[in-house]
């Protein structure tokens, strides 16, 4: 399990750092051409847009996954043992449940929506589905999170030891 929550982790960084260097280089293309050409460029600006929707919704898979997003703990961190495992496990399983019901099943019935009516960008001529795949995929992601650390809980709360 640990080959692959590392596997997954490299993917998002990789994927996340990679978005990020288009999304700037759009940027960066679209403050030129806007103010040096006088002609700003219609398609960086919608790719942008989408860039940071998917650079968005992966780092915060990936920020799942290192712990580092952003939790409210204050009752946890008063917690020790079986009783702190146990709180951390129900944050994990509301976490998943939005992840699953919101992020997965509505994410995927918007991307099915939006490919079934043929909806496209104006200016990149994109599938919008396609764009939205970003929800149910970070999902997935934060899903996969949950369930590592969920089964990590599980020890703590059924070893002798806690």
């Amino acid at each position: 399990m640990k080959a692959l929550t590392n596997l997954v982790n490299q993917t998002l960084a990789w994927l996340t750092i990679s978005i990020s260097t288009v999304l700037v280089g759009c940027v960066v293309w679209q403050v030129l051409s806007r103010y040096v050409l006088g002609a700003p460029s219609t398609v960086t600006d919608e790719m942008a847009r989408f860039l940071f929707m998917w650079v968005g919704l992966l780092g915060a898979a990936y920020a799942t996954g290192l712990k580092r997003h952003l939790a409210i703990d204050l009752l946890t961190m008063r917690l020790t043992g079986k009783r702190k495992a146990c709180s951390e496990l129900l944050v994990q399983l509301a976490v998943a449940g939005f992840a699953s019901v919101i992020m997965v099943y509505g994410g995927l019935g918007l991307v099915n929506k939006t490919l079934s009516t043929g909806q496209i960008s104006p200016a990149l001529g994109l599938p919008m589905g396609y764009v939205y795949l970003c929800l149910p995929i970070s999902g997935i992601g934060i899903l996969f999170y949950c369930v590592v650390d969920s089964l990590d809980k599980l020890k703590t709360l059924t070893s002798p030891a806690a």
